[in-house]
């Protein structure tokens, strides 16, 4: 056994490229490592800027041989007077064998032809060489390219290649690069140290780059990224702001990460937090300083209480030049903050109001007018919820005048330099100008969340534009006749529906979004004719969409599958799940917890008895009383009389709107599993299906209206064992 090395050297790689060609790498080399017979221990994929490797410890050195036995024709068509026929020339020719060695056998349906082939192993050399060049050119990602007059495509020039198995060279030719590119045992190290580095065998590669100045594996690159930012950072007594995204890039970026300080000129930090950290983390990949323990205002101006004036950056260069690079990245950085406080100072020079008015030179997307007319549709919605939403006058106020300024700041410098600051510099803006608090802190907060695990609007009335926001989005780009695939949501409509649960749960409000939708589609039919827009088809499309999206954040909460299916699934009517999307949220964690706890078997095995027979009836699913429905003069037993009073107390929980109905509904069917033995098994049953139709109907009515009554909770026959 031995250690296969494969470097592919490139020219400096994309720092996302990695993260998507090593699993393809690995995927590959098992795969057909394993369809080859080449035993190994382990397979290990890394990267750097300038290469992608893989190493498998203790492969085989060869496959070993494989015996295998294939059945044929019939032999009543393989031979003919004992003279091979064609059918059975052509399966020895497929075995690779002579047809006078084929066997006759029996078999359950009659005489077969058989041949016993052998499969000789091969040496791992020889398979390896033909499988490499295939795995390189399999490997996909994004903004592939050409270089030369090759054919090659790739990520990057492909400019060297390591392929050894233990010390000895694997040949390997790559013809469609240019120049073409031959396996050896040479690399290449860091680009300021010597170039050549002399491979003898696979096991001491990573050590051997590393003394030319490469940290070959990534684990280890961001294991000293992080513990190096931390140390600085609790050393100047600072929180670093490194999302992780920022730092999967820096340890792509890098081949022996080198932590550099540096400073920033006091006066910049006149300029608000969000800037100057979106400047240092997305622009030049600085890592940013927070005061441990600040008080950020989210709508402050300035960054002199969030920010220290020190950013963290990863070099990728010699020790000794430390002082060089800290010099360039400062001077680097004071250029991009100048633009950004010239951005600022030319922002505050006119008038939030009047850019709103600019709004409508800008086209929001084809056939649905300007950023303005979109602007007008958020108002409007605004309104409507300000109706149907219990609210304090003062919050309405703010949220009607949120929404009139919400998009001003996207035709601003500084959002148009820094797109991801959209709505902070909104916020900022309108409360330097006098604005209140509260509206400036909605326009802010309008865009939140961005995303899975974002922060929810902390206001009032930031969660009325929030959702305005996202009900206009749903409702313009469905009136326009586009919709969410599988593979693509430009308009991120997904995340959108998500969003609106996501706030409506976070308020504790109750919204009718059936009833909601149904107004606005009217409303978008008018304002966008030339879309002829269907209004009640649009309402109950944009409700499915509500159900999917309620059911993919149930499950994503925890919640079971088949739980969610029976509070949220297709046999739910949109009436009822719309009408308040947190009482499905409630049912289903009350269902969780009933199962967690053992105790939704119990309340299962009392309604599926019943729902079985029930199925037989014909009563009406809306009937939650036996008063109109039972006749307690038909009852021949006295377990009739213990099933109705079962269903007469649980009737006033199954119409009733205390909080907890749902739980005391539970405890009530739990409860009510003796009276139903008794009608079904004890010694006072019954037989529900009696030959008196009167009696039979009286039976399945009282069935009926428990399956009913059940039903408020969920719908348990979408419900598992």
């Amino acid at each position: 056994m031995s250690t296969f090395l494969l470097e592919i050297g490139t020219e400096e790689l994309p720092a996302d490229f990695a993260r998507l060609a090593l699993p393809q790498l690995e995927q590959q080399v098992k795969r057909d490592l394993e369809a080859a017979r080449l035993t190994y221990s382990q397979v290990e994929t890394t990267s750097t800027p300038r290469r992608l490797v893989v190493q498998v410890s203790e492969l085989a050195d060869g496959a070993p041989d494989l015996r295998d036995e294939r059945k044929g024709p019939p032999a009543a068509q393989a031979f003919k007077d004992g003279v091979p026929t064609q059918a059975a020339i052509g399966f020895a020719r497929r075995c690779g064998v002579e047809p006078s060695v084929l066997e006759v056998r029996e078999t359950p349906k009659g005489p077969f032809v058989f041949a016993e082939v052998l499969e000789e192993g091969r040496p791992a050399r020889e398979l390896l060489a033909e499988a490499i060049p295939q795995w390189i050119a399999a490997l996909q990602g994004r903004r592939f390219m050409r270089w030369g007059v090759g054919e090659s495509r790739f990520s990057r020039p492909v400019r060297w290649l390591v392929a050894l198995l233990g010390s000895e060279l694997i040949p390997v030719t790559l013809t469609g690069s240019d120049p073409v590119v031959h396996s050896g045992q040479i690399s290449r190290g860091h680009r300021l140290f010597s170039d050549a580095v002399p491979i003898p065998s696979a096991e001491v590669y990573a050590s051997a780059l590393a003394a030319a100045g490469v940290v070959v594996h990534r684990h280890e690159r961001a294991e000293t990224i992080r513990r190096s930012v931390e140390q600085s950072a609790a050393a100047l007594d600072a929180v670093p702001d490194l999302p992780d995204d920022l730092f999967e890039e820096l340890t792509d970026l890098v081949e022996t990460p080198l932590l550099i300080e540096g400073d920033v000129a006091d006066h910049y930090l006149g300029l608000p937090a969000e800037v100057l950290s979106t400047v240092m983390r997305a622009h030049q990949r600085y890592v940013p300083l927070y005061r441990k323990e600040a008080d950020a205002d989210p709508l402050a101006l300035d960054a002199r209480k969030s920010l220290l004036s020190r950013f963290l950056c990863i070099g990728n260069g010699l020790a000794e030049a430390t002082d060089t690079v800290r010099r360039g990245n400062e001077r680097v950085l004071k250029a991009r903050l100048a633009d950004a406080e010239f951005f600022v100072e030319a922002d505050r020079a006119v008038p939030s109001i009047d850019r709103r008015d600019q709004l409508k030179r800008v086209t929001f997307a084809e056939g649905l007018g300007s950023l303005l007319d979109r602007v007008e549709r958020l108002e409007w919605l605004t309104d409507v919820l300000a109706d149907q939403l219990d609210l304090s006058k003062e919050s309405v106020a703010h949220a009607r005048r949120a929404a009139h300024l919400c998009k001003h700041d996207l035709v601003s410098q500084m959002v148009g330099e820094f797109p991801e600051l959209q709505g902070v510099m909104g916020g900022k803006y309108l409360l330097a100008e006098g604005e209140p608090r509260e509206v400036a802190l909605a326009v802010l907060e309008h865009y939140q969340p961005k995303g899975a695990g974002d922060a929810l609007p902390s206001s009032v009335a930031g969660a009325v534009v929030a959702l305005a926001e996202r009900f206009e989005l749903l409702l313009s780009i469905y009136a326009k006749g586009e919709r969410p695939t599988g593979s693509s949501d430009p308009y991120a409509l997904r995340r959108a529906g998500n969003g609106i649960l996501q706030i409506l749960w976070d308020q504790g409000w109750s919204l009718n979004l059936k009833s909601l939708l149904e107004r606005a589609t009217v409303h978008w039919a008018s304002l966008l004719p030339h879309f002829k827009v269907d209004a009640p088809a649009l309402a109950e499309e944009l409700g499915e969409l509500m159900r999917q999206r309620l059911q993919s954040l149930l499950e994503e909460a925890g919640t079971d599958a088949d739980l969610v299916q029976a509070v949220a699934g297709e046999s739910v009517s949109l009436q009822r799940l719309l009408a308040d999307p947190a009482d499905a949220r409630q049912r289903a964690a009350l269902l969780q917890s009933l199962r967690s706890g053992g105790d939704l078997s119990a309340v299962q095995a009392v309604v599926t008895r019943a729902a079985k027979l029930a199925a037989k009836g014909d009563l009406s699913p809306t009937v939650l009383s036996a008063n109109a429905v039972v006749d307690e003069t038909l009852f021949e037993k006295g377990s009739e009389a213990g099933m109705l009073v079962v269903l007469n107390g649980l009737e006033p929980i199954a119409t009733g709107s205390d909080p907890d109905r749902y739980g005391q509904l539970a405890q009530g069917l739990i409860a009510g599993s003796s009276a139903l033995s008794n009608f079904f098994d004890g010694e006072d049953s019954v037989m529900v299906m009696a030959e008196d139709p009167a009696i039979r109907t009286n039976r399945l009515n009282l069935l009926g209206v428990l399956n009913n009554q059940a039903s408020v909770l969920a719908d348990f026959s979408r419900i598992s064992g």
